[in-house]
């Protein structure tokens, strides 16, 4: 079985991962929807087919938070319990 120590890194290692990730998914996502390019040159040509991307990554973000959270309060769970 593994011990405390390691089951705490290994589980803060995952909520950094995911935080990561969400931030790399934000982070294209907004580049790409408001970038210099198309669809969003001065905010005229292609508007009728552009959506904006915030409530998708409103969605993601709030679940990243959610597992970081709940990922960090078993970590320190595990390194508080008992042997």
């Amino acid at each position: 079985m593994m011990n405390k120590k390691a089951l705490s890194l290994l589980l803060l290692l995952a909520a950094a991962a995911i935080a990561a990730f969400a931030l790399w998914v934000t982070t294209i996502n907004l580049i790409e929807a408001y970038g210099d390019g198309p669809p969003y040159y001065g905010r005229t040509t292609n508007m009728d087919k552009w959506e904006s991307p915030v409530l998708f990554l409103v969605g993601i973000d709030a679940a990243a938070l959610i597992l970081i959270a709940l990922l960090t309060r078993l970590a320190i769970k595990a390194r508080r319990s008992p042997a």
